[in-house]
């Protein structure tokens, strides 16, 4: 049994919700009613680990193209061009660069996707933050930043999600 206020777990004689304090009538509803945080959060932590480790893949596959392809012709254009240098030498920088920022954007869905399972308070804002970068990967990151949104950028979302760490962690 469980109270019709906030879910918490009732007691058969029990007089006033441990949780919420509200006082328990003759009815005491079966089932608990669930927020809409507690119905997608989980769900929204197992879609950024899958999203995080696609980067991951993108990430190592710039990585080995930076260090293979690209150093090979960077190699083979400065050969070319003599003592001047090349101008594909910038290739292998470049490419070296925004691999370690789609690995470390990675790391961040892993880290968030982490803090939202856990319940933890900075999981929610990481979430965020990733979401509305995601919203620039067209289109399976458009459609998870959009979710993200959905799910914790309303006024009551915060509350709702503080108390359902607050629930959990008791």
């Amino acid at each position: 049994m469980f109270c019709d206020a906030c879910g918490t777990q009732l007691q058969t004689n029990q007089q006033y919700c441990s949780g919420c304090g509200k006082a328990i009538s003759g009815t005491i509803i079966g089932y608990p009613r669930r927020s809409r945080i507690q119905e997608h959060v989980r769900l929204l932590a197992i879609l950024w680990f899958a999203f995080s480790a696609f980067e991951v893949v993108g990430g190592l596959v710039l990585i080995i193209l930076s260090n293979t392809l690209f150093a090979h012709i960077a190699q083979r254009a400065a050969a070319e061009a003599g003592a001047d240098g090349s101008p594909l030498g910038f290739l292998r920088p470049l490419m070296t660069v925004v691999s370690l920022f789609v690995l470390a954007k990675a790391a961040a869905g892993f880290l968030a996707g982490w803090g939202l399972l856990n319940r933890e308070p900075w999981g929610r804002v990481l979430a965020l933050v990733l979401g509305f970068i995601a919203l620039i990967h067209v289109p399976i990151g458009t459609a998870l930043g959009v979710y993200t949104l959905w799910v914790l950028l309303p006024a009551n979302s915060e509350a709702e999600y503080d108390h359902y760490r607050a629930a959990n962690a008791a």
